[in-house]
């Protein structure tokens, strides 16, 4: 029941009565748009689902609204174009949450109240409708929208959600169409809305040539330092499409590209055919064996974190000190506890000076902290547990000095004024020099950068 699957960009100044003069250096992205709407259009679908980076995105669920009809616009873009009365797919959208639900996969649709009481957006965001808008061009009428928007979870769980939207339109006798909205790096040039990146440019000519020979595993394994470094925002959409090709034989025809005001633009058009074997469980082995091959390279405090949170998190209560590991006994210092799944952080708590009789004492009361406790993040569920990463930071004492003493890589940094601190770590990615150290800690302290405020250093011992 899987008809079409479609990338699109949604830079809002390839809607004529936006970009006006703009419309001549996005021309190829205009006629790739074209194509991929047309091709989108003859397929007839009964639904189509759009997959947005700019709804209401959370860090640890997927969404969507869930009203009977559907409305935006794109007055803040200074144009005069309306989309009201867009029929939801109420029933697909049921059945989506409920399996979601029921594998594990974090899911909620959002009503008009709730979005209100929460200060939520109601409305289809520019990731639905620039695509829409080529798509009405096209012809598209009669079908159902399902606006969709990403979530910062697993790349297997976006993966394995796109696979419920292929079942479910098999489930409800759907013809469906999927359209990932998003575009590519957002750093191949200065004059672009971020600073260029040498990676920008590296990202997209990594996915236009994977998206051209159809290797979507390789799309599936891109490092997720390379994406972050290419500042993109349509990788996940592009995950969560390719989840609902899984199975599939796809014919890949790649329309377009070019970046001409620092953004990568991609178009393509992908028809599924004749079954293929599941990426999925190939995906999912080899993600467990890379668990468990990090899990036998574990140090004592690693695992003495591991064990202490996996404990909590399953039996209620924390664990007792292994024999093997009751060196722990012997030290005091802060330490901090940092938990990854799939290489995004999931929760950090920690102590700049010991707080407990011992270290043990300390990973132990951190690690429950990061998993449960960290403001930024749900508390941790079981299910996910065989996915987590851990690393331990273990403090030195903090000592004061200069900015003039400080250095990014070798250094921890603690900013303070009156009753405000604000900590960070040593060797962190994209923190490379002093004024971005500073002024990150200063940020997270609520201190303003000229108000007077005391500087100190500390080392840590790292242990994965």
């Amino acid at each position: 029941m899987l008809t079409y699957a479609a990338i699109s960009p949604h830079p809002p100044l390839i809607i004529p009565d936006i970009g006006e003069e703009q419309l001549q250096g996005v021309q190829a992205t205009v006629e790739g748009l074209k194509k991929v709407a047309r091709q989108l259009v003859e397929s007839c679908p009964d639904t189509v689902v759009f997959l947005t980076p700019h709804g209401n995105v959370f860090a640890d669920v997927l969404s969507s609204l869930s009203a009977p009809y559907l409305a935006g616009d794109l007055a803040s873009f200074g144009s005069q174009q309306r989309w009201t009365g867009l029929p939801n797919d109420v029933e697909f959208l049921r059945e989506v949450s409920l399996q979601a639900v029921d594998q594990g996969i974090n899911f909620v649709a959002i009503d008009e109240d709730t979005a209100l009481n929460h200060r939520l957006n109601p409305h289809l965001d520019h990731g639905i409708l620039v695509p829409l808008y080529y798509l009405r061009e096209a012809g598209l009428q009669n079908v159902r929208v399902v606006p969709i928007s990403i979530g910062f979870i697993s790349l297997l769980e976006l993966y394995r959600f796109g696979l419920i939207l292929q079942q479910t339109a098999s489930q409800l006798k759907r013809r469906l169409a999927v359209v990932a909205s998003g575009d590519l790096s957002h750093r191949l040039k200065s004059e672009g809305p971020y600073n260029y990146h040498p990676d920008g440019p590296v990202f997209d000519q990594t996915i236009y040539n994977l998206l051209k020979t159809g290797d979507f595993e390789g799309i599936m394994k891109i490092p997720t330092p390379l994406r972050e470094n290419a500042g993109e925002c349509g990788y996940r959409s592009i995950v969560i499409m390719l989840g609902a090709l899984d199975g599939f034989k796809v014919d890949s025809q790649v329309f377009s590209y070019e970046g001409p005001f620092g953004v990568g633009y991609l178009t393509a058009g992908f028809i599924p055919h004749q079954t293929a074997p599941s990426l999925l469980d190939k995906l999912s082995q080899e993600k467990a064996q890379e668990i468990n091959s990090c899990r036998e390279r574990e140090s004592i405090p690693v695992k003495w974190a591991r064990l202490t949170l996996e404990n909590y998190i399953s039996k209620g209560k924390p664990a007792d000190l292994p024999p093997v590991m009751q060196k722990l006994l012997e030290q005091r210092a802060g330490a901090f506890v940092s938990l990854k799944r799939d290489g995004q952080l999931r929760g950090c708590i920690g102590t700049i000076e010991p707080v407990h009789q011992n270290l043990a004492g300390e990973i132990q009361a951190n690690a429950i902290s990061a998993g449960t406790a960290d403001p930024r993040f749900m508390p941790v569920e079981e299910h996910e547990l065989d996915e987590l990463v851990y690393s331990v930071d273990i403090l030195s004492r903090p000592q004061s000095c200069t900015r003039e003493d400080l250095d990014p890589k070798r250094y921890g940094v603690i900013v303070s004024a009156g009753g405000r601190r604000g900590l960070l770590l040593p060797d962190l990615e994209g923190v490379d020099t002093v004024d971005k150290q500073l002024q990150i800690a200063l940020q997270k302290a609520g201190i303003k950068p000229n108000e007077a405020y005391k500087i100190e250093r500390f080392q840590v011992s790292r242990y994965y």
